[in-house]
């Protein structure tokens, strides 16, 4: 992360404590070392100690500073495929797990905000995937469809009603998920650090791992400034950020930028125009972007940037086009805040969940929906790692397979970002 753009995301709050930070101690021995602090590191910690195991989390950065606190906070069930589609892959086993698993992602989310008391801004009213073309309106419906077949009261939008309840111009259509809301995502994040310590783990911050290595029955763990560890088992969860502590894993994923941008304070007379109902909404665009209310009366858009890091505020210029085209009542507001995150794509845009070795589990691959993925996977690897029994993780456990050519791939993802963009634009 580029120094100082954390702090100018829409999230970042002055009245935040610091969070305490427990070093690393020479010769200390855990049950479960967790590589990691983000949301999947959290939640695996807060579990794992509830379940009365001894935790140690290591975090390269502040608990925060990545991902976990720099994303748009939306909070979406579901994963990138419809039910139908998880049952003739998966088959009917695995794949009413998977759909079990990614129906009720959400309610973890806020059903923990709830019952732990979190200080966390929230929200409930729904999720808006907006149709850009007749092709997408199809879709659309057929996505609502199969999980209105499935219990959920879902609704198909006509242009009438998706234009209504997000103000936006150029929509055709869409369907609205119910179960699916906001939170702010950094105080979410450290709320999981907070009561993750208060259950009894231990969570150093700037301590970045080097090398994972198993001897004499144990996993030695160790750390940039010479100290290490030792622990009965291993979650890696460093996710788009992954390096070669996992040999191969980093090949595996595809990583990419997530820009945003957030105005200044709009008027009553503005707010009142944009998403009436308070729901969160991302569309159908290859490039796709996602918008939602933020902090004091801020309007938040966010979406896919360069594959370098940013150095000036152009960086950011596609998003604010895209935020006049959507609401151009807003040409003229002032930009306050740009900010970005890294997102960790895979080939067949599915979480992949990893055990290199026995008591070493690796999972990453969020394909942008993290919050709800993570917040609810973090308990279900600690399960297996205590039972060994497969069938409590949704995702199937999977070898570590890099992508072929993995470093022409990435070269490839700019111009392709440019392509399917000048698409989208021609699409109708």
């Amino acid at each position: 992360m580029v120094e100082g753009y954390q702090a100018k995301s829409a999230w970042a709050d002055p009245t935040f404590a610091p969070l305490a930070s427990d070093a690393l101690k020479s010769s200390e021995h855990v049950d479960l070392a967790i590589v990691g602090g983000g949301i999947l590191g959290l939640s695996s910690a807060l579990h794992a100690a509830r379940r009365g195991l001894s935790v140690r989390v290591l975090d390269a950065a502040q608990i925060g500073d990545r991902a976990s606190g720099l994303n748009g906070g939306q909070v979406i069930p579901g994963l990138k495929y419809d039910p139908d589609w998880l049952l003739q892959h998966f088959g009917q086993k695995r794949g009413e797990a998977l759909v079990r698993f990614a129906s009720s992602v959400a309610d973890d989310v806020f059903d923990l905000i709830v019952r732990e008391k979190l200080d966390v801004p929230h929200q409930r009213n729904g999720w808006i995937q907006a149709a850009h073309s007749e092709a997408a309106v199809r879709t659309a419906e057929q996505r609502a469809k199969q999980w209105i077949a499935r219990g959920v009261p879902a609704k198909v939008l006509s242009t009438a009603e998706v234009t209504r309840l997000t103000g936006a111009r150029g929509y055709l259509g869409g369907w609205l998920d119910p179960r699916a809301g906001a939170i702010q995502p950094l105080a979410y994040t450290r709320e999981l650090a907070r009561i993750a310590i208060e259950a009894g783990a231990c969570i150093a911050q700037n301590t970045r791992v080097t090398s994972i290595r198993r001897t004499n029955g144990a996993w030695i763990v160790n750390a940039v400034d010479g100290r290490s560890m030792s622990a009965r088992g291993v979650i890696v969860a460093t996710n788009a950020y992954a390096d070669d502590l996992i040999p191969g894993l980093a090949r595996t994923l595809l990583p990419l930028h997530s820009f945003q941008i957030a105005t200044a304070p709009l008027s009553k007379d503005l707010l009142s125009q944009i998403l009436p109902e308070d729901q969160v909404v991302s569309d159908s665009r290859r490039i796709l972007v996602y918008f939602r209310k933020g902090p004091d009366g801020r309007m938040l858009l966010g979406g896919r940037g360069s594959m370098a890091e940013p150095v000036s505020s152009d960086a950011w210029a596609h998003l604010e086009h895209a935020l006049k085209r959507l609401y151009p009542a807003l040409e003229g507001v002032t930009i306050e805040k740009r900010w970005f995150g890294r997102v960790a794509l895979t080939l067949d845009h599915l979480p992949h969940v990893h055990e290199p070795e026995p008591g070493l589990l690796v999972a990453a691959g969020c394909q942008g929906r993290g919050v709800g993925l993570m917040t609810a996977l973090g308990p279900r690897l600690v399960d297996y790692f205590v039972s060994k029994d497969p069938d409590l993780i949704p995702f199937p456990l999977t070898p570590i397979r890099p992508i072929p050519f993995h470093a022409f791939r990435n070269i490839g993802i700019g111009a392709a970002i440019a392509w399917y963009r000048l698409i989208d634009m021609l699409e109708r």
